[in-house]
């Protein structure tokens, strides 16, 4: 019957580049998924769009190098662009949005400054990490491949 089946919903890619498996992430807070389940993206230019429609809930003050989403199903999302960018104290990086503002799916969120990030020692990979499922689970992660912002498939959860 499949009256109470769950439909398959899509996070599509935040950025142009090539997915990798979050494992893959050479940080082990994100590998291990301590902070949860994900994916990552290295970027191929330095923006960052949203995955889905929802309300951003939360920019990191000062460092921008972070921001949370809540989509139309409840899912918590957290958007980190690279590792340990958090030390560059925002130098380099514009927020588009701000907490409380609805965004629609591949509407730009931040930019930055790919080459200063990279000059300063920093790896720009950004990963997108599902905080609270709210209930759903990811069925399938498109890894290895080359993403579009927007139209390609990142993540499918039901």
């Amino acid at each position: 019957m499949g009256l109470f089946k769950k439909k398959v919903k899509t996070l599509y890619a935040f950025a142009n580049g090539q997915s990798i498996p979050i494992e893959d992430v050479p940080d082990d807070v994100f590998a291990t998924k301590m902070m949860g389940d994900g994916i990552a993206i290295i970027p191929s230019s330095g923006e960052i769009y949203s995955p889905c429609d929802g309300e951003i809930s939360m920019v990191m003050e000062h460092s921008l190098h972070a921001l949370g989403i809540i989509n139309e199903d409840g899912m918590e999302l957290l958007l980190h662009i690279g590792l340990d960018t958090v030390e560059l104290m925002g130098e380099g990086f514009c927020a588009h949005v701000k907490k409380g503002d609805y965004v629609h799916k591949g509407d730009l969120l931040v930019t930055y400054d790919a080459t200063l990030v990279k000059e300063k020692g920093y790896k720009d990979t950004t990963m997108l990490i599902v905080v609270d499922p709210k209930n759903h689970q990811l069925v399938s992660y498109h890894t290895n491949k080359e993403m579009h912002k927007g139209t390609s498939e990142l993540l499918t959860y039901k």
